[in-house]
C-alpha cells in the first residue's frame, strides 16, 4: 500500500495556486483565506469566471 500525495493531486493544487493567486485572491485575512482555499480546490470554475470570493462581514 502507497502512502502520499499522488502526482495528479499535486499537479492539481500547484495549478490551484497559480490560478488562485493570478486571479486576485490574496490572504490578507480569514474571508480571503476561505475565499483562496476555495479557489485553489475549484480553480476550473474560477477559469470560467465563477466568482467565489467569499465574504464573512467582520
Amino acid at each position: 500500500m502507497r502512502n502520499g500525495v499522488s502526482l495528479g493531486t499535486l499537479l492539481w493544487l500547484i495549478i490551484g495556486v497559480v490560478v488562485a493567486l493570478s486571479n486576485g485572491y490574496p490572504i490578507t485575512n480569514v474571508s480571503s483565506l476561505l475565499s483562496f482555499l476555495l479557489a485553489m480546490f475549484l480553480w476550473p470554475l474560477v477559469l470560467l469566471g465563477v466568482d467565489l470570493h467569499i465574504n464573512l462581514g467582520v
